[in-house]
């Protein structure tokens, strides 16, 4: 069935950096902003403690119902405390909002307030923040709660509910227009034990099943990164994918050479290439990639694992504290530890699981750790690992998140995203890895590289062409902007005609042209490798064989990106031909109004707004008159 392809291994895809740090001439009435926020939970008494990190004296403490885990969500936007033990959430603005605004990105700073609404029930404990919505399974209440995150971030709680077959400990997650969600076994249960979880199912809006149940025994943790979700399982790692009608699962099972006995109950995801990193017993991680095999690579730590992140600013690492105090650096290309720096004291993993230890989150280039025993929040550089600074937080210091970025701070309060009809905001929860790659900005699709490959004709010093424009500048577009007979630039990508192209990119860019082409393998991957486009009728080639449709126009979408510019989808509906052909296309051009393409990015599938979230893969299409010779030299033209 033809729909937008996977990704590649994709763990050569590095997007590296620091903070958003951001070079434009602006008006002289504002300011270049890079403003990160931390919010503590204590261990023992029932409050937030928040502070800026780099002016630690700008300082708000909030009471809760008892100890809380947070979470940032809605890219930072607001923060989530889910206080399990007291059957409560509270729920802040973090008083940092990022506007993205053509070639830069608005930064508008304001104090940190609760949100007067709370959610109350039996036990929340896991959350999800995923297309636009915030998930929290309610442990003993056979229930998810679905909030509005974007309302979220503006003060207002709105929230529905999702009905399970049987309280248990699970979760659920929005996967296109279905959800999925844990299932607990029917069979009774004696005295405190809880009901045995035995797998995923899909689910309509009111819970009704719309799927059987994929066995997961144990289902524990779940992770989004690109097209996937993965959630541990006693026999391995099970993965999700939206598919045409409805979600597709598979398990990865563990290997035979993966230590016995031990499987993967935490699981986080790559936001900037499609991999994950999960636990492994208690002195364990495994990488694991959702497409190509090796599906998993194992990393043995020196001692016992206390807490473990993602680097948002730098795909390429990790970081993991073990039990002795040490931080490690993790590459996860190579899957080994590159640097350990002993940073605390040691916290022994015996005893409770949630007794006080260290707890660590992103800040653009550091890493913020909370040490309960020092009543610190330590500093730590994410290049050298030593501490650059701490700072004193009252009582227990224990559950930490991270809300903040870079921008332009034109003085402005507040204020809403400027958006239109068409307008959708996909700056959740990317952090800080939208980093310029030879002149690129934000991730894939129409932002993905403004250095590269443009058309002949175009100017490239127009601020449309760079994502910066009014909405009264857009036009509806017809096909005919892309009339013509197309080939795939992915086929040039592998068999190495690009290589002067990526050899190029090296030179003035931020990697190796090995990374480039790794980069780029996941972008341009396809097996469309022709298509050809004749009034309103489609052929898509996919490994030589045809399948051919008719599309009608379906408006347009206006992309948000965090980085701080906008890119235009048009996008075109199947109204009859081939089952197999997608029911949506989407065009990215870098053009927001009528004009002929000379290249462009296509999308296609049948979930229409799964096909906004897509920023990773973006199938690149030359015209097939052009040899390969004249293909690289278009693309070295520019």
């Amino acid at each position: 069935m033809l729909r937008y392809l996977a990704y590649s291994t994709a763990l050569g895809l590095v997007l590296s950096g620091g903070a958003l740090a951001q070079e434009h001439d602006h008006h002289h009435d504002a300011t270049d902003v890079t403003l990160y926020r931390v919010f503590v939970g204590d261990h023992a008494d029932a409050k937030v403690t928040a502070f800026d990190l780099d002016q630690p004296a700008n300082r708000w403490t909030f009471d809760t119902t008892g100890q809380s885990k947070l979470y940032t969500v809605d890219n930072g936007g607001a923060v989530v405390a889910v206080q399990s033990d007291d059957d409560a959430v509270t729920f802040f603005q973090s008083g940092i909002s990022l506007h993205a605004h053509g070639d830069h990105s608005d930064i508008s700073v304001s104090d940190p307030a609760a949100i007067e609404d709370t959610l109350t029930g039996p036990r929340p404990f896991h959350l999800i923040d995923h297309a636009g919505k915030v998930v929290i399974n309610f442990d003993r209440g056979g229930y998810a709660a679905i909030i509005d995150a974007h309302e979220l971030s503006h003060g207002e709680l709105e929230s529905t509910q999702l009905q399970q077959a049987r309280a248990h400990h699970g979760y659920a997650a929005p996967i296109g227009d279905l959800w999925v969600t844990s299932v607990a076994s029917d069979a009774p249960v004696e005295g405190d034990a809880a009901p045995s979880r035995i797998g995923l199912q899909a689910v309509n809006a009111d819970g009704t099943p719309a799927g059987d149940v994929a066995t997961c025994t144990a289902i524990h943790g779940e992770a989004f990164s690109g097209a996937y979700l993965a959630t541990g399982c006693a026999e391995g790692v099970l993965t999700v994918t939206d598919g045409a009608d409805g979600p597709v699962m598979e398990m990865l099972e563990y290997p035979s050479d993966l230590p016995a006995g031990q499987s993967t109950g935490t699981l986080l995801g790559s936001k900037a290439m499609q991999v994950f990193l999960g636990n492994y017993g208690a002195n364990g991680l495994v990488v694991v990639d959702p497409v190509d095999e090796p599906h998993f690579r194992y990393i043995e730590l020196p001692f016992r694992r206390v807490d473990f992140a993602l680097d948002p600013a730098n795909a390429r690492y990790g970081y993991v504290l073990t039990e002795d105090g040490s931080l490690h650096q993790l590459d996860m290309l190579q899957a080994q530890i590159t640097q350990s720096v002993r940073v605390t004291e040691p916290y022994s993993m015996d005893g409770h699981w949630n007794d006080a230890r260290p707890r660590i989150a992103m800040a653009g280039d550091e890493l913020v750790m909370s040490d309960p025993n020092a009543g610190l929040v330590r500093r730590i550089s994410t290049e050298t690992l030593e501490e650059v600074g701490t700072i004193d937080v009252d009582g227990q210091p224990y559950n930490i998140a991270v809300a903040g970025g870079s921008g332009v701070d034109h003085g402005a309060e507040g204020g809403d995203h400027d958006h239109d009809g068409h307008s959708h905001d996909h700056g959740h929860d990317h952090g800080d890895e939208a980093h310029d790659h030879d002149h690129a900005h934000a991730h894939g699709d129409e932002a993905h590289d403004h250095g590269h490959d443009h058309a002949h004709g175009h100017d490239h010093n127009d601020q449309v062409y760079q994502g910066y424009f009014e909405d009264s500048q857009i036009a509806d577009r017809t096909l005919a902007d892309w009339e013509g007979d197309w080939q795939s630039v992915y086929p040039l990508l592998q068999d190495g005609t690009l290589d002067p192209v990526m050899e190029h990119k090296a030179e003035a860019g931020t990697m190796t042209a090995d990374e480039y082409r790794a980069y780029y393998d996941v972008g341009y991957r396809t097996d469309v490798d022709r298509i050809t486009i004749a009034g309103d009728t489609f052929i898509f080639y996919a490994s030589g064989e045809p399948m051919e449709a008719r599309y009608e126009a379906d408006g347009y979408e206006v992309l948000t990106y965090e980085k701080g510019n906008r890119g235009v989808r048009f996008i075109f509906e199947k109204v009859e031909g081939d089952e197999a052909a997608p029911q949506f296309v989407q065009f990215s051009d870098h053009a927001i109004a009528p004009q002929d393409a000379h290249h462009f990015h296509l999308y296609w599938g049948d979930d229409r707004a799964a096909l906004l979230e897509e920023l990773t893969n973006w199938p690149t299409y030359y015209p097939s008159e052009l040899s390969a010779a004249e293909v690289v030299e278009e693309m070295l033209a520019h």
